[in-house]
């Protein structure tokens, strides 16, 4: 019997080593990847090919029915001159309307203050395919009762957008490629292969807050000039390198 309890004692004793033996043999099988991480941004500039201008008819009556039977009637001849100018329908959208008090004492408490007149606010945004006929449009509505201007925002249609982007792209990839290669080569190492990249970027529209073209439509005969800009579209990459 302690025969038999000491071979199986053995037997365990052998097993537990030949674990223990084999648990660094397998970690010195393990390398750690070599990688190099790179950056890259491009920029391309260009011209917008598409406007959208938004301004308001603001009409005020201390009866608030005959407020915005006023306003709906200048905002309709607002439109129907836009539409004859060869605007289309679905490039004329409501972007707001607004009914509020105006009290005619605002220090007061508002158990004390009391309404002196309804003021109607109704903005029309416009988006235009030919940047040339911001100005031309700005005039039409003047002419025709726009009385608030609101912004004038200069963008790019998806297509150039796109064809824009491609560019900036590009120069992005070649940049974080280049700085890989210049780091792999002061290393004495060999980029082998891509293994992920991040992509971000886009542009902002020009965008012209609460311009003036109302004052200036209104003070001269001359076209209102709006001259659109340029707008900068980026890129920017973020790609890991394998080497060896």
């Amino acid at each position: 019997m302690m025969k038999k309890i000491s071979i199986l004692t053995l037997v365990i004793v052998i097993i537990a080593m030949t674990c223990i033996v084999s648990v660094p043999a397998a970690s010195t099988d393990t390398g750690v990847e070599k990688v190099i991480h790179a950056t890259g941004s491009g920029n391309v500039i260009g011209t917008p090919d598409r406007a959208q201008v938004t301004f308001a008819v603001e009409t005020e009556n201390p009866v608030v029915k005959t407020a915005q039977q006023a306003n709906a009637m200048q905002m309709t001849k607002v439109i129907d001159a836009l539409v004859a100018a060869g605007l289309p329908k679905d490039a004329l959208k409501t972007s707001g309307y607004t009914i509020y008090p105006v009290y005619d004492d605002y220090t007061k408490s508002l158990l004390e203050q009391k309404i002196r007149t309804y003021r109607v606010t109704n903005t029309l945004t416009v988006t235009l395919h030919d940047v040339n006929r911001t100005g031309e449009v700005i005039d039409i509505a003047v002419a025709n009762g726009i009385n608030q201007a609101s912004s004038i925002q200069f963008m790019l249609s998806d297509e150039q957008s796109q064809v824009l982007r491609t560019e900036a792209l590009k120069k992005a990839v070649s940049r974080a490629r280049a700085d890989a290669d210049t780091v792999a080569g002061a290393l004495g190492t060999v980029i082998l292969d891509v293994q992920s990249v991040d992509i971000s970027g886009g542009y902002a529209p020009v965008r012209f807050e609460n311009y003036n073209a109302v004052d200036a439509a209104t003070k001269s005969a001359s076209p209102t000039p709006i001259q659109p800009g340029d707008v900068t579209v980026t890129a920017q990459v973020s790609i890991t390198y394998s080497i060896r």
